[in-house]
């Protein structure tokens, strides 16, 4: 399971916490726990020209939270010019590594896939390579919403991708660059039914639960889809909507991460979601709320709250 993903802390039944968590338009939010603190790492919702740094949020209750701002910035990396989007932030060894998309990069264009790196959960980061991991369309997926992802046998992936496909590649053991699979290609398209983007990845009891987002990302449509497999590679079969609008609290609710209890087996979905009656193009506010699971071992509808 993924560093960025796991709790070793106790999460309480009922933790009182209000959505939207934090203040302000976010969206794309990571959840992990470091250092002995909850951590969502968002994408500053804006503007694609303004979108030059990612805030971060830490608490030990997730009822409080403490902003740290500009923990990875434009300045920080060479070639990042706009629309830094959806952090994949874990930890290795004692240092941190965060993965970002930056510039909407399309064929022939500079940008893509980063990694950047700090001893600090709150950074600052700074790039780690001065050039994308990942900068290059493969197999049609354009090289966003990265999540990172470490097997029980203690392989590192990452899954990516937009424009509705989705790939999986191994990352060597430092993190900063890819490794070929067994049969020699770099790059394996993994995409299930439906995809369009917001890959994630969880694995529970030997099962592996492939989750995405499908829908319009500016649309009210927008939700969260899962699939099952035996292997982290596939073949996905779609199951159906976890996630989606409620008339009765928000719309536009997607691009997620999962946070989990080891100690009671308890998940915990971070997302974001759009206020009812707000039609701002970028007004997605960053939420919590419960994942829970049936007997048979597939996920019940989340219900979101306020």
């Amino acid at each position: 399971m993924t560093a960025a993903a796991l709790s070793v802390l106790s999460l309480p039944a009922a933790w009182g916490q209000k959505n939207p968590i934090v203040e302000g338009w976010y969206a794309d939010p990571e959840g992990a726990v470091f250092a002995g603190r909850y951590w969502v790492f968002p994408t500053t919702s804006d503007l694609f020209e303004k979108q030059l740094y990612f805030d971060a949020f830490s608490s030990k209750n997730l009822k409080k939270w403490k902003k740290h701002p500009r923990v990875l910035t434009a300045e920080a990396v060479s070639w990042a010019r706009m629309a830094m989007w959806a952090p994949s932030v874990v930890e290795k060894d004692g240092l941190y590594y965060f993965f970002f998309a930056a510039n909407d990069v399309h064929e022939g264009e500079l940008g893509g896939i980063g990694v950047a790196t700090s001893t600090r959960p709150q950074g600052p980061y700074r790039d780690a390579l001065g050039h994308p991991l990942i900068g290059t369309i493969e197999n049609g997926a354009q090289p966003i919403d990265q999540f990172v992802f470490r097997d029980d046998d203690g392989q590192w992936y990452m899954y990516y991708g937009g424009w509705g496909h989705c790939n999986v590649v191994r990352l060597t053991d430092d993190l900063l660059s890819l490794q070929p699979f067994p049969d020699g290609t770099i790059y394996k398209e993994v995409t299930p039914e439906r995809y369009v983007e917001g890959p994630f990845m969880l694995k529970r009891q030997g099962r592996y639960y492939f989750m995405w987002s499908e829908g319009g990302w500016g649309g009210p449509d927008y939700c969260v889809a899962y699939a099952v497999s035996d292997s982290p590679l596939g073949p996905f079969r779609r199951i159906g909507k976890i996630l989606e609008q409620d008339p009765q609290v928000a719309t536009g609710a997607g691009h997620h991460s999962v946070i989990k209890d080891r100690r009671t087996d308890d998940y915990y979905i971070v997302y974001h979601r759009r206020p009812l009656g707000d039609t701002g193009r970028d007004h997605r506010v960053t939420c919590i709320d419960r994942l829970e699971f049936d007997q048979d071992g597939l996920i019940k509808p989340v219900r979101m709250t306020r």
